[in-house]
């Protein structure tokens, strides 16, 4: 399907912890836009605390898309974002309004620039089969295995676990990985914004950020998803593969101390956000920004976007 209009859709994205949604709202606040999400988990009903989901006087502020869109016990997978993020977007065009991408999930963000991929539908009993493989032989073992036959897939993997059990149950599948089925062409063009903050500074806002999500009740929040959604199933639910949920579980539970989580969750997001970096140079493609450097390329792209999408 064609764009709506030839226009570029502002897109911002950085790693997590960097302040991405603060700077969206500010510009939203301030240039009338709406914002559409792109988080693998802030889509999930009740998942507020561990996500930083925008807040509900943000969400007054600023109308939010795919916020709340599933239920924990759901898959929400990169199909159907593509389908209901590009239904969002053109929904915001028709009111003569600009939308404004926002989200650290970079696959999401990858399959919108590039088109949805064209992989076939999920099969839960090879992927149970896989992630039992991965709790038994690791991450490591699985890299290999498609290195052997795809290096440049093993590449394209960023040590992400999620991507290397899809590929490894469509492998066998089908004796193809995920890359070499193409994908259909994109609806839209975005302005991709992409920024970080240096790694000292970066550490000590996760740091700050765990520890502010406990003490808003972060532990409870893992509990009522335990009690809703067994974190021990295989294939790993999605809602489980959200990042820090399974520590602050184990500190509701007493089988881990709050401290010792929060330096676990801080060591696992410096590590996503070091993939996230990777990402956004090579699958997004776009230059990693200072705060101040983003900020303006933001505002110029919106200001773009804004005189194009004219009725």
């Amino acid at each position: 399907m064609p764009p709506l209009r030839p226009l570029r859709i502002p897109l911002l994205t950085a790693p997590t912890a960097a302040g991405k949604s603060a700077l969206a709202l500010q510009v939203a606040l301030d240039s009338g836009l709406e914002v559409v999400s792109a988080d693998a988990f802030t889509v999930y009903r009740g998942l507020d605390i561990g996500t930083a989901k925008s807040t509900p006087a943000e969400q007054e502020a600023v109308p939010h898309h795919l916020l709340d869109v599933a239920e924990v016990t759901e898959r929400y997978d990169v199909a159907r974002y593509v389908q209901e993020g590009e239904a969002a977007i053109a929904a915001v065009l028709r009111r003569g309004r600009v939308p404004l991408v926002v989200g650290g999930t970079t696959f999401y963000l990858s399959a919108l620039l590039r088109g949805l991929p064209l992989t076939p539908p999920a099969d839960p009993q090879v992927r149970a089969a896989v992630e039992t493989e991965l709790a038994e032989r690791g991450l490591d073992a699985l890299l290999a295995d498609i290195a052997a036959h795809d290096p440049a897939e093993a590449a394209r993997m960023e040590r992400n676990p999620r991507r290397v059990v899809r590929a490894t149950e469509v492998f066998r599948r089908t004796g193809q990985y995920p890359g070499s089925f193409g994908s259909r062409p994109p609806r839209f063009q975005y302005a991709v914004t992409a920024f970080t903050r240096p790694g000292p500074e970066l550490e000590a806002r996760m740091r700050g950020r765990v520890e502010a999500m406990f003490t808003a009740g972060w532990a409870e929040e893992a509990a009522w998803l335990a009690a809703r959604l067994d974190p021990d199933t295989l294939p790993r639910p999605t809602a489980w593969q959200a990042l820090g949920y399974r520590e602050a579980w184990a500190v509701s539970t007493g089988s881990l101390d709050e401290a010792e989580a929060t330096a676990r969750i801080v060591l696992a997001s410096r590590q996503y956000a070091k993939r996230q970096l990777t990402a956004m140079r090579g699958q997004l493609g776009a230059p990693v920004l200072t705060p101040p450097e983003a900020t303006r390329q933001l505002r110029e792209a919106v200001g773009a976007a804004h005189k194009l999408n004219v009725n």
